[in-house]
């Protein structure tokens, strides 16, 4: 294709032409026909004044010129008084708008120009060159529209313009984001070409031998007049062609047509979890011996069910899904979407031994998808977190009836290939769950679902299927006083999701003879990273009822690290892991939530601005209870011991360690033993109440008489100093690519300084920007898009993004009374 955009005088035409060879695809001498291209750069935007302002621009109306994918409401200002209410994060949303012109080559005018957002929220409306292309409310699903009859062609300019109004508030239960938060694509094509999201690939039959391929692809024809063409699948593994299949079509004008080929695998590289294999289907669709359309789609080959006595099994093998809910907020990010951000999320969950996320309770953005399927994750890929009755006042339920037959099939064209997907989530504690109305909606559902998919079960998030009182759940069962759930009970799901209930999972097989189990949420534990309660072995359930408003907790609205805080629905980390980890019929869990997000600040409310649920906070940092998840669930040796070791002179500390590979774990103060333990039981963990002594605290694990690991905790001094630590030191020179740095506050010995709470001011030299600092903390409500940011618990995060020009980045770091630190990032 060939645009050109004329803002700043800046050019698109050489990445427009940019194209890649794909070895044994074509011709040698062939080039890849590169379809799709970025639109995000140079846009202009305006923000209305205020959110009651008429929803109108003009020749006065000032605008800023940004990239996209943004997030406006994260630039803004935390507001006790925001209509998007704490568990919106306390941001505003509003009305924007957003514009940009380009030209478009002559050689252009007889293709299909199409654009694509992948996102953009909320309630977008799209004009070109001034004819209205139409309205997508759901600010979580992508859409396209052609726009190839109402361009200029050659030196002529056009002029996009979208509206993006996420002004009646509110209309989310956590933090949404405003505006075009995710990619944007001018895609351009002969007028016969693969339609968007056109090639949907199955394997019906798997065996280490042998797969089969089932390859459906839509063709569409936009001449005016009948075509004969050729269409050729290859079939590659990396660069390597593994099989192709070629067919003859004649094709009417006008007409859209499903083509069905089909193809074998020998020796197949079976997707997993553990070593996720990926393939790549190249169409082709060849006029007259040449080739006019190229389209991609990335594959796995893989063989799973959900047994009912056995679980999850994934190519004959039976793995417990170990998963995670993740909401769509980078941290101090926002809702912008950024490869990298997302990249480094699934490797801090990767390295905890995470091998599933659910994608909590919206269509993700393809890239997380994409890194799925690359790293390998086992995806609950969800659609609704609400149907036609509304959660919030100005929610999805408001556009139900009109839109969300389209919006699902889209999301089910988008998102089918996958090969990370493995269930279908229909929705999320829908308050129609408990009504033959319910019923009725997810039968209808359900048929589009397995209209367009057939391959994958499909679940729902229910509270819980069983309909029971959960304080008395033994009673209950011994009485056989059980009702179920009527969307559970209806036959309609393939799989029983359970939020929370932990009290009733091992009871599925009584209560639900004929459908395997899938844990779609679960825990809800509460911790604010580096803040312990003196006492660590009392469980406390705050609030004390879901409907109750929490008026008791802890000074400066935090919560103990140690595991021992949980919503009333849920349970401590430790109690829902026993469960799922002792019975094979237990498929797996999704635990709420791997990292913290923007809102929802259960149990407080303002002051408090995010969540308190994450396993890791809101900067990336790990929170402890991070390192009995990975005790579990990977087998490389694990010894972890807290809290910090600065406290009062003979003030009584609980000691905790998380350890693995192990048969004991001996504690050390100054180098006198206190005791060895060792889990006894289904123990997750061992314990020992000392009283405070400045110095060291070591414990050594041991197995079989010899030292698996040891670990030390220092008491610290006064704060000194400053270090700096880039999760990568050299960085893309692409505009989008991030480093993320580490503030860790140290004595002068260059021990962490755990109470340290400095304000730390950041300053870079070189092209490249700060777009985000942040420590973590719930009830900070220090800009996230600054240059400056109070520690929590003695660390903080700061993340440089790159621009397109190669060269050196120098962050530097300073506070008062600290001496300052800088340190190198390369953009190449």
């Amino acid at each position: 294709m060939h645009i050109r955009k004329n803002i700043k005088n800046r050019s698109l035409w050489a990445i427009a032409m940019g194209i890649f060879f794909l070895n044994s695809c074509t011709k040698k001498e062939d080039a890849f026909i590169n379809r799709k291209v970025s639109f995000n750069a140079d846009w202009s935007f305006h923000l209305n004044d205020s959110i009651v302002d008429k929803d109108t621009i003009g020749a006065s109306t000032k605008w800023r010129t940004l990239d996209v994918p943004h997030d406006w409401s994260i630039e803004g200002k935390f507001d006790e008084k925001s209509p998007a209410g704490y568990g919106g994060g306390s941001l505003n949303g509003g009305l924007g708008w957003y514009k940009k012109t380009f030209k478009v080559a002559a050689a252009d005018s007889t293709k299909i120009t199409s654009i694509t957002f992948d996102g953009v929220y909320r309630n977008s409306e799209v004009w070109v060159n001034g004819h209205y292309l139409g309205k997508r409310p759901n600010g979580y699903i992508g859409f396209q529209y052609e726009i190839s009859k109402y361009l200029n062609y050659g030196d002529k300019n056009n002029e996009i313009i979208v509206k993006v109004d996420n002004s009646k508030q509110p209309n989310s239960r956590w933090y949404s984001g405003s505006g075009i938060f995710r990619n944007v694509w001018i895609e351009t094509t002969d007028k016969l070409h693969v339609g968007l999201w056109g090639a949907y690939i199955t394997t019906p039959k798997v065996t280490a031998e042998k797969a089969s391929l089932s390859i459906e692809t839509t063709i569409k024809n936009q001449y005016k007049e009948g075509k004969k063409a050729t269409v050729t699948t290859t079939i590659f593994k990396e660069d390597t062609k593994v099989t192709s299949v070629t067919q003859d079509i004649t094709i009417n004008a006008g007409e859209n047509q499903v083509l069905n080929q089909t193809a074998e695998v020998e020796n197949p590289a079976l997707w997993s979890d553990e070593k996720p294999e990926l393939y790549t289907a190249v169409t082709e669709i060849s006029l007259d011996d040449k080739i006019i359309d190229q389209y991609k789609t990335t594959f796995g080959i893989r063989d799973f069910k959900f047994d009912l006595n056995k679980g999850f099994i994934l190519n004959g093998k039976q793995v417990k899904i170990k998963g995670v809910c993740m909401h769509h907020d980078l941290g101090p990010l926002g809702s912008a979407i950024n490869t990298r951000a997302i990249e480094r999320q699934l490797e801090i969950l990767k390295e905890m031994g995470v091998n599933g996320i659910r994608t909590s309770h919206n269509p993700p953005a393809t890239e997380l998808l994409e890194l799925c399927d690359k790293m390998g994750f086992i995806v609950m890929d969800e659609a609704f977190d609400m149907w036609k009755q509304t959660k919030t006042k100005y929610d999805y339920g408001n556009d139900w009836d009109k839109w969300h037959k389209q919006d699902l099939i889209d999301q089910l064209l988008r998102d089918r290939n996958h090969a990370s997907i493995f269930m279908w989530s229909i929705g999320n504690e829908i308050p129609e769950q408990w009504s033959q109305t319910g019923v009725e909606i997810a039968k209808e559902l359900a048929a589009i679902t397995r209209e367009y998919d057939k391959t994958r079960p499909l679940t729902a998030g229910m509270n819980p299927p069983v309909n029971m009182n959960i304080d008395a759940v033994t009673l209950q069962f011994e009485k056989k006083d059980v009702s179920i759930n009527p969307l559970a009970g209806s036959g309609v799901l393939d799989l029983i999701g359970y939020n929370y209930a932990h009290q009733t999972f091992e009871h599925h097989l009584k209560n639900f003879p004929n459908t395997p189990f899938i844990a779609t949420e679960t825990t809800s534990g509460l911790q604010t990273r580096g803040y312990y309660d003196a006492v660590s072995d009392t469980i406390k359930k705050w609030p004390v009822r879901w409907d109750l408003k929490f008026t008791e907790g802890n000074p400066g609205n935090t919560v103990s690290a140690y595991d021992q805080v949980q919503t009333p629905w849920g349970s401590t980390h430790e109690a829902t892991w026993k469960i799922i980890k002792k019975h094979d019929f237990l498929a797996g869990m999704y635990v709420w939530t791997g990292f913290d997000y923007i809102g929802e600040p259960t149990p407080y409310e303002w002051p408090s601005v995010s969540s308190y649920f994450g396993i890791v906070d809101l900067a990336g940092f790990p929170k402890d209870v991070y390192y009995m998840y990975q005790s579990e669930w990977t087998t490389k040796d694990v010894l972890h011991i807290f809290p910090h070791w600065n406290w009062k002179v003979g003030q009584t500390v609980d000691v905790w360690a998380y350890y693995n590979n192990a048969d004991e774990v001996e504690l050390f103060v100054n180098g006198k033993s206190v005791g060895k333990r060792a889990k006894k039981g289904d123990d997750l963990h061992v314990m020992w109440r000392i009283p405070f002594e400045a110095g060291t605290l070591k414990a050594i694990s041991r197995k079989g008489g010899k030292v698996v690991l040891e670990k030390e905790i220092k008491t610290a001094g006064n704060p000194s100093q400053l270090k700096l630590t880039a999760d990568r030191s050299s960085i893309k020179a692409n505009g989008n690519d991030l480093s993320f740095v580490t503030v860790d506050i140290l004595d002068d010995k260059g021990i962490l300084a755990p109470n340290a709470n400095n304000e730390i001011n950041f300053s870079l030299k070189g092209d490249g920007k700060i777009v985000g600092v942040c420590s973590g903390d719930p009830v900070s409500h220090e800009p996230y898009k600054g240059t400056k940011h109070t520690a929590l618990a003695g660390k903080c995060l700061v993340i440089i993004q790159s621009s397109k020009k190669t060269g050196r980045l120098e962050l530097t770091a300073k506070a008062n009374g600290l001496k300052q630190a800088s340190i190198v990032i390369t953009a190449e």
